[in-house]
């Protein structure tokens, strides 16, 4: 896609204010795929710059939908095309609070989001393919997941406990909101 106005975007969407638009309730025209890409860090390219503007990235990040396995930024307008690496969010913040069904796990992206591991917000841990290596994630919205940086799935590991497999064996498993996360065997 050729004539994509960055600037212009942004300013369509700092009218649309800080939280996250109905993006299910928009049906705009697909215009094409766009030079933009979300790394495997979080960093988000811009024709092959990072965007260096946390705001901008931000607003897109508010914006952003996943439809068929591919991910697009919806405006009330236009929805393109954009790649991302692995996952869109990282997870970079981690509180432990007391809630009323016991620990409550609260984590902030990158982009400010703000999430609480949960029945809506599950949390899981996948072996990456290429690695072999846990590799864990949170539900964010709108079939979105990101990425849970390796410190904080360090610190989940100290807090979990050790619990008997459903299948077998044990494995360390850490709650939030009464509902229970396995970060796998052992």
């Amino acid at each position: 896609m050729t004539g994509f106005d960055l600037a212009g975007t942004e300013r369509q969407l700092e009218s649309e204010g800080d939280g996250i638009p109905p993006l299910e309730k928009w049906n705009p025209p697909f215009c094409g795929d766009i030079d933009m890409r979300i790394g495997r860090d979080g960093t988000w390219y811009y024709c092959g710059s990072p965007i260096g503007r946390e705001r901008m990235v931000r607003l897109f990040s508010r914006v952003l939908w996943r439809e068929e396995g591919r991910y697009f930024l919806k405006t009330p307008v236009e929805k393109v095309g954009i790649q991302v690496d692995d996952l869109p969010f990282q997870w970079v913040e981690l509180e432990v609070r007391d809630g009323g069904r016991g620990p409550e796990l609260h984590f902030t992206s990158r982009t400010g989001d703000h999430v609480v591991a949960g029945p809506g917000h599950p949390l899981c841990v996948r072996q990456d393919p290429q690695t072999g290596e846990p590799a864990p994630e949170l539900a964010v919205r709108f079939g979105m997941a990101g990425r849970i940086h390796r410190n904080l799935f360090y610190r989940l590991v100290e807090m979990a406990g050790i619990e008997p497999a459903a299948d077998g064996g044990e494995e360390l498993v850490v709650y939030s909101c009464g509902e229970r996360f396995s970060l796998g065997h052992l």
